[in-house]
């Protein structure tokens, strides 16, 4: 599925260059895609280059969490859950640890931790893999929930509103969290209808009861400060959890008699070798996403969409949003530029700019968590991981338009 995926990105970029060679006599096009496919060969290894430390850091805590028994603790209490959602993963395994810690911090926006996190998450889960080419149930549950982006606080957003001047920077706080939970809710079916899981079990009912509650406690105690009170507000318990979380492994390590700066070394050795393991995966998925950009075939398809629109009789207000919305699946920091320039060009608080802006939320870049996660451990045949992200992926966005008519309404 990927790697068809993958053929067809470089395919339709071909077709797009042609078109634009001899449809429009643009000859500068080839040059654009060759320049295209050397920045982001480039890009892919300075992103491996500034995951080392952070995957050498992380990895290392990670050793003495498991070693002294932390990672075994935190397993056991979501053990009834994960027992149901992911079945062929043991009770108390540590994989079930390493995926907890890593949803957390996706929910608090800590990037930086969370991709580490992930990545060892997604070691965890190989170790239980009879083929360690093929993504396992568990595996592919586990990426399409950070692909669906569980972020509960977009702090990231409301500070690029407040940037451009925004009126009211948190106003799209509630939209976002809307869209972002149907991506979520659509990504958990699409994989629970695939893998015939039983999300309707009553314990997996009261699961997410719990975490809504807590969800909706934390989005009423951050949601209406300004977006400068919230960015600190956020940082500070954000900083807060991953510093104690440190402190927390240290300590368990330290109570079991380890000796835990061995053990942090060993596993800090694991993490650079994984990052480089992931820069082949980057550069192929990079790419790709960088030559479908160059050759115009992302402008081909939104101008195509707004025809459509225009053709059935549904308000194409919306579209100057949609670049944001289709790069936000293929690049992060593509879908950043192409939000930031829809603020520019048409006003901050206009309505397309503000449908962006939740499309930028609502979901992850899927092709990008992907390629570093499955790369980081081998996998190439990725079963329906891909069509169940994306499934989320267009229910993000396609909640993310309704939710700014319905809250926004030009």
């Amino acid at each position: 599925m990927l790697s068809r995926i993958w053929l067809g990105f470089f395919f339709a970029s071909g077709l797009a260059a042609l078109w634009q060679w001899l449809g429009r006599g643009d000859a500068g096009v080839f040059a654009r895609i060759t320049q295209s496919l050397y920045d982001m060969a480039g890009l892919a290894v300075e992103i491996s280059i500034g995951l080392i430390g952070l995957l050498c850091l992380w990895m290392g805590l990670f050793r003495i969490a498991e070693r002294s028994g932390f990672v075994s603790v935190l397993a056991r209490l979501l053990t009834p859950l994960f027992r149901r959602l992911m079945p062929e993963v043991p009770p108390g395994h540590p994989a079930l640890g390493s995926v907890t810690m890593n949803l957390a911090a996706n929910v608090l926006g800590l990037d930086n931790a969370a991709t580490p996190m992930g990545l060892q998450a997604m070691r965890d889960l190989q170790r239980l893999n009879p083929d360690p080419k093929t993504a396992t149930d568990a595996q592919i549950l586990f990426l399409v929930l950070n692909t669906s982006s569980v972020t509960l606080i977009p702090v990231t957003v409301f500070l690029f509103r407040a940037q451009q001047g925004s009126s009211d920077p948190t106003a799209v706080f509630l939209p976002i969290l809307i869209a972002t939970s149907a991506s979520t809710v659509a990504g958990l079916l699409a994989v629970g209808w695939a893998q015939r899981l039983r999300l309707w079990d009553p314990v997996v009912l009261a699961y997410f009861m719990v975490f809504a509650a807590l969800a909706a406690a934390l989005g009423t105690w951050l949601g209406g400060l300004p977006p400068e009170d919230l960015a600190a507000r956020s940082s500070l318990l954000g900083n807060l959890l991953v510093f104690a979380a440190v402190l927390g492994f240290l300590a368990a390590g330290a109570w079991r008699g380890l000796d835990t700066y061995t053990e942090f070394v060993s596993g800090a050795k694991q993490g650079l070798a994984t990052a480089v393991r992931l820069v082949p995966y980057l550069v192929a998925m990079l790419a790709a996403i960088g030559a479908l950009r160059a050759s115009g075939a992302l402008d081909a398809v939104v101008e195509g969409m707004a025809g459509l629109l225009a053709w059935v009789g549904v308000d194409t207000g919306f579209v100057a949003a949609l670049p944001t919305g289709l790069m936000k699946p293929l690049s992060g920091s593509g879908a950043r530029a192409m939000l930031l320039e829809t603020m520019h060009t048409q006003g901050v608080d206009s309505f397309p700019a503000t449908v962006a802006a939740i499309m930028q939320g609502s979901t992850e870049t899927t092709f990008y968590v992907l390629a570093v996660y499955f790369g980081a451990v081998g996998i190439r045949n990725s079963r329906h991981a891909v069509t169940c992200g994306l499934i989320a992926d267009l229910a993000g966005l396609v909640t993310a338009v309704l939710a700014g008519y319905w809250f926004f309404a030009p």
